[in-house]
């Protein structure tokens, strides 16, 4: 078989068009490009989404994480559970508030949160439990919140894949106490680079308001807007964290297509799974579609993984492993812990392409090369 190096069908593409440069380009019209009204547009509109009180816009998912940790003032050896199957950012926001990750494991049906190995985990030292909602699907909030309640533990939700999941008829960002989303380039919705902060509690919302502009004091700002403008004051410690308008501008446009974007990905996944499920060796993740806005496309090979992924290439289809186990990465080495299940399903997952733009055409070619290396 002859080698085809040259990639057709992306695991993920963005969907963007003439409408996000229509929008960027007005932004440029008006001289502002940095943070102002379109990002305070773009804030107020995903309030009114996912029916919060407070919504901070920033320039990425890691800086979502990272000044929502920072928020809540962790000290050294305060303890964050987090399943170590999850993209290197959770783990580097915990580390840059000087805290200690502390890894638990994941279900292997679903690789969200494992909520009683998160349970065995708690100590008089933690201080976060930080869910994943791995691929869109949300975690089991109810027993996490469960475990949280009564002991001063912050639920800090990385939902940098579940922009429009749903979990018990509320959407996410309604639900814990912090919840982080990202809108980078492949997400469920792209501002380009971004991210975003939803809480109900004002006094975490207004601290992150100010950190996000090196801590500069809003109040202040206004205050003095009309009489000294070059008046301020710095009142904490913060980052230069903001969303720029451009940005915002790209995500007003993406919020607008969302619901086709959600519908046209889990009319794929349900391909893939009808087309899978008596294959044997191949495994999907479990989803449930009805509430979740799928991010990716996982299986779970059981033996096999490497050659799929080449057999693949050859025609090319790409693939992807999300994630390397944080454990298993040097610079984590000594947090590390044994994780039975994450281990094992770190050998077996492989993400297949899924994307907005994806063509029916596509689709079919990769079930069929799928199929064909089973047969094999």
């Amino acid at each position: 078989m002859k080698n085809n190096p040259c990639i057709n069908i992306p695991v993920s593409r963005p969907a963007v068009g003439k409408e996000e440069l229509l929008k960027v380009k007005e932004v440029f019209a008006t001289g502002w490009l940095g943070m102002g009204s379109v990002v305070f547009k773009f804030e107020e509109e995903l309030k009114k989404i996912l029916n919060t009180k407070y919504v901070i816009a920033v320039n990425t998912g890691t800086s979502a994480l990272h000044i929502s940790l920072d928020s809540l003032g962790l000290k050294p050896q305060d303890e964050v559970i987090v399943p170590s199957l999850t993209f290197v950012a959770s783990l580097q926001a915990i580390v840059q508030c000087r805290a200690r990750p502390v890894f638990c494991d994941v279900y292997e049906d679903t690789l969200n949160m494992d909520v009683e190995d998160a349970s065995r985990k708690v100590t008089k030292k933690t201080r976060v439990i930080m869910p994943v909602h791995y691929s869109g699907l949300p975690c089991m909030m109810h027993e996490i919140i469960a475990i949280a309640k009564n002991k001063g533990i912050t639920i800090v939700e990385d939902a940098a894949h579940a922009f429009g999941s749903y979990y018990d008829g509320k959407k996410i960002g309604s639900i814990g106490d912090i919840t982080c989303f990202s809108f980078d380039p492949i997400k469920n919705i792209t501002c380009g680079e971004g991210g975003a902060v939803s809480t109900n509690n004002k006094v975490i919302a207004d601290k992150i308001i100010n950190k996000r502009v090196l801590g500069i004091n809003k109040d202040t700002w206004h205050r003095y807007k009309n009489r000294r403008t070059w008046q301020y004051e710095v009142n904490m410690s913060g980052f230069r964290y903001h969303m720029s308008n451009i940005n915002a501008a790209i995500g007003l446009e993406q919020l607008k297509k969302m619901d086709k974007f959600i519908e046209r990905k889990r009319k794929i996944v349900r391909q893939y799974d009808e087309a899978f499920k008596n294959i044997g060796g191949l495994e999907p993740v479990r989803r449930d579609y009805e509430t979740t806005a799928p991010f990716n496309y996982i299986i779970k090979v059981k033996n096999g993984r490497d050659r799929l992924m080449e057999f693949l290439k050859t025609f090319g289809i790409e693939t992807g492993i999300h994630y390397i186990p944080n454990h298993l990465q040097p610079f984590f080495a000594k947090y590390k812990v044994k994780l039975p299940a994450t281990e094992k399903v770190f050998k077996e997952m492989l993400t297949l392409p899924l994307y907005y733009d994806m063509s029916e055409t596509d689709v079919l070619f990769v079930i069929e090369k799928v199929k064909t290396f089973f047969k094999k």
